[in-house]
């Protein structure tokens, strides 16, 4: 067994190989980069080396500093994780000739698979079905718009160094195939430095299928069964499982199958996985399941394979690199129940998923869920690297149960000040058409409307961030607004400031909210509040008058004019927005000096309404 082991990654992914390594006694080495210095995957490594500044370019990707660092502290092996130079042959083959072992694919396999036109060529000649298209190697635009036209649109172009998206577009016409060929080839110029393209047929109804693979330097390759992972935003992944739902073992068998034909190809040693695109306008079937791409790597999507098969592949990894056999005959492997993993990341849906970075003052997780995570409470997101703050993986006897514990501890995860995606993924895992197996890649574009939280607090949410300031309303006459009906209970409303926006509301607890820190976290969440007085809710300053728009809306009222004299307290403007009316009052006794909006007006945050005067202006 390898006794020491350099991490050539950060954050989550090392963290989980530190875990498995000190299970088997191997002494841990993690590089680092100037402000990573204080993650925790720095603090629970046995040694740590600082490789360079924060880009990544002078620090995580530096193949010389990586290997310096090995040798200083003695390594006898390189861990690179996934992302970062993890399928680089020439890394892979730097630290064989530095007579260290490298824990992943051959260089050989790395290459071979590495770009798409080959890798399908490969495949073609092992028996691995692949999707229809041109993998010629004649690029004029002529001979790929008339492959193109051969193929029947929709066809997709996809750089054949490409990877995440990039480089890759849909044509749904033939009028539409030069411009978004053009474009292609700049992306994939830009991003890998090899504008070539290959054309495939485009799926109507796309499921993204893949099988978790093993070799072992004893020319034994045996699968961990598929993954599906389809829900997808921009061709990234969002929430993947294990098995696929509504795979029979007919076609389980013969897709696994030509996973194995697949990496035995290349003499493949280590975690592999083998990509499939599915037909599913038809449910799957063996003949609609087409080989797409291999990554020649541990997938960040690892643990939903080890949660259904009860095995560590990062162990795996480390001892098939030590010599060791697979651990595992194929007869040996099985599938027991259902495991689904969703991506946290530090981004906001409602602004179109823009990145967030900050502090993490909260950083909190439901009990019973397996959380791989970089960052902890009191860390930060730096603008650096991946935004991905943690993965939540839970495990069920069925779909359904699985899919209600994700829906559950993505509605529970509690993040602040950094805002996150954790809201989303609790309505995708409990939207119905989920939850009944509904699920191909269009499935997050085609229910955004339902799944995208919006930017404003509901009505609830203003109702229990009221309820929770009732302690103070019972002592403060400006928080607390009884009104009087006939007939009736007295009606209770609260003045109360919801992430900076002023409202008045009847109180009403939220069941399963919780409160810290005068944040309110609800169903993945996160709302600040506090106590606004009665007579400040306009935005106007005692101190110059002016009433400034809290939120934007609609000016449906104006019941006074410009030059007439008002008393402290008198509405001077309502305002309309989500369906709920704000009054404006006048902050103390004066004269409307300016009024700068009329009935029907359209106003936005921050703008100007009106400005009182103590004098007669």
């Amino acid at each position: 067994m390898i006794a020491s082991l350099l991490i050539a990654n950060r954050g989550e992914i090392a963290r989980r190989i530190i875990r498995t390594a000190r299970t088997l006694g191997i002494r841990t080495i993690a590089v680092h980069s100037d402000v990573d210095a204080e993650m925790p995957f720095v603090r629970e490594a046995d040694e740590a080396v600082c490789i360079g500044p924060a880009a990544a370019a002078d620090s995580y990707l530096r193949q010389d500093r990586l290997l310096d660092a090995a040798r200083a502290t003695g390594a006898e092996a390189i861990h690179p994780g996934y992302g970062f130079l993890s399928e680089n042959a020439e890394f892979a083959e730097a630290v064989v000739a530095a007579g260290l072992v490298w824990v992943g694919a051959p260089p050989a396999a790395i290459r071979a698979m590495g770009l798409k036109d080959a890798a399908k060529a490969r495949m073609i000649a092992a028996g691995v079905p692949v999707t229809p298209g041109y993998l010629g190697e004649d690029q004029s635009p002529d001979r790929l718009q008339a492959e193109a036209d051969g193929i029947g649109y929709p066809v997709l172009i996809k750089a054949v160094a490409g990877g995440g998206g990039k480089g890759m577009r849909q044509v749904d016409a033939p009028g539409d195939f030069a411009e978004a060929l053009a474009s292609c080839q700049r992306e994939a110029a830009a991003s890998f430095g090899d504008d070539r393209v290959l054309i495939e047929k485009y799926i109507l109804s796309p499921r993204h299928i893949e099988v978790q693979v093993f070799g072992d330097t004893h020319g034994q390759v045996v699968h961990l069964f598929e993954r599906d992972c389809s829900l997808q935003r921009r061709h990234q992944k969002v929430i993947e499982e294990a098995p696929a739902p509504g795979m029979d073992p007919a076609t389980r068998a013969a897709v696994c199958e030509a996973a194995v034909r697949a990496a035995k190809a290349v003499d493949y040693v280590g975690a592999g996985t083998i990509e499939f695109i599915a037909d599913a306008s038809d449910g799957l079937r063996a003949d609609r399941i087409w080989f797409m791409e291999m990554n020649t790597r541990l997938q960040v999507e690892h643990p939903v394979t080890e949660a259904i098969t009860g095995q560590d592949l990062v162990e795996w990894q480390l001892r098939v690199a030590s010599g060791e056999p697979v651990p595992k005959a194929q007869d040996e492997l099985a599938i027991s129940g259902w495991a689904m993993e969703a991506r946290l990341y530090a981004e906001n849906p409602s602004t179109g998923f823009l990145p967030s970075t900050g502090p993490l003052e909260r950083l909190r997780f439901p009990d019973g869920v397996r959380v791989d995570s970089g960052v902890e409470e009191g860390g930060a997101v730096t603008p650096f690297y991946d935004p991905m703050i943690a993965k939540l993986i839970v495990h069920g006897a069925t779909r359904a149960q699985a899919a209600q514990r994700l829906a559950a501890a993505a509605a529970g995860t509690q993040v602040w000040p950094v805002r996150t995606n954790a809201a989303f993924l609790a309505r995708a895992a409990a939207h119905p058409h989920f939850v009944a197996g509904r699920v191909d890649t269009g499935f997050i574009a085609r229910h955004a409307d339902t799944l995208i939280p919006v930017a404003e607090p509901s009505a609830a949410v203003v109702a229990a961030a009221a309820a929770a300031l009732l302690p103070a309303a019972d002592d403060t006459p400006w928080t607390a607004l009884r009104g009087f009906r006939a007939n009736a209970a007295p009606v209770m409303q609260v003045a109360v400031e919801v992430a900076g926006q002023p409202y008045v509301a009847e109180p009403a607890p939220l069941p399963g909210a919780e409160i810290a820190n005068g944040v309110l976290f609800a169903g993945g969440e996160a709302w600040p509040f506090g106590a606004r007085r009665a007579d400040h809710l306009g935005g106007a300053s005692e101190g110059d008058g002016a009433l400034l728009a809290p939120m934007p809306g609609r000016v449906i009222a104006v019941p006074v004019a410009q030059g007439q004299r008002v008393a402290r307290g008198e509405r001077l403007l309502v305002l309309e927005a989500m369906k709920m009316e704000q009054a404006l009052l006048a902050p103390f006794d004066g004269v409307v000096a300016e009024l700068k909006v009329v009935e029907g007006a359209q106003v936005t945050e921050g703008m100007l309404l009106a400005r009182i005067s103590a004098g007669d202006e």
